[in-house]
């Protein structure tokens, strides 16, 4: 296998042992070239949701959006531009489950490179937490919010019988009083009609 160890400049079919060995060399090939890496975009799998694919570029890539730079609730002069729609990238991919494959370089910049020397030193990867363990975290945190759907979902259905129950009881109960009340009235008619012409007792 041709890992980091085995070369100065990232190559296509570079093979690197995890996504940090990889982000961790470029990073370091940026250093001395004259430029720094962002992390940019990755591609997960259909079937699993696992990450088979990292994008790294240099941090000129893109451009800043311009609702960002032309606010008008904005006080201060915008800060300068730093995006150049840089195309200097490295690509990989994961392949076999285990190992990640530059599949991807592109080494020219569209700007001027700084010294060596002059690069932001942003402290080692290894200071960060990793690339497999923010996924591996992700993946959990994915498998939380289905089981917590689920749990919710049977709650809701739990919730909708005892309503169901107590509008059926109100039901059964408020035809229970329609009768009691509707023979009452009856009993109060039968006895009105069978009072005496000249009683001075009246219902009301």
């Amino acid at each position: 296998m041709k890992v980091k160890g085995d070369a100065e400049e990232p190559y296509i079919g570079l093979e690197f042992k995890s996504r940090d060995d990889a982000r961790e060399f470029y990073v370091a090939y940026g250093r001395r070239t004259g430029f720094t890496v962002r992390i940019h975009h990755n591609r997960r799998s259909r079937i699993n949701n696992v990450v088979i694919g990292q994008d790294f570029v240099c941090s000129k890539e893109g451009f800043r959006e311009k609702k960002y730079m032309y606010r008008k609730d904005r006080v201060l002069p915008p800060p300068p531009i730093t995006r150049e729609g840089c195309p200097a990238m490295l690509r990989l991919a994961l392949r076999d489950g285990d190992k990640w494959v530059v599949t991807k370089f592109i080494k020219e910049h569209n700007h001027e490179l700084m010294s060596p020397s002059k690069v932001p030193w942003r402290g080692s990867t290894k200071s960060f937490i990793s690339e497999d363990e923010k996924d591996r975290r992700i993946r959990e945190l994915t498998i939380e919010l289905n089981n917590e759907r689920q749990r919710f979902k049977r709650r809701c259905a739990a919730y909708q019988e005892q309503l169901y129950m107590v509008l059926k009881f109100v039901e059964e109960h408020t035809d229970h009083l329609s009768g009691r009340v509707k023979d009452i009235v009856e009993n109060i008619r039968e006895l009105e009609n069978k009072q005496p012409e000249n009683s001075d007792c009246r219902w009301v």
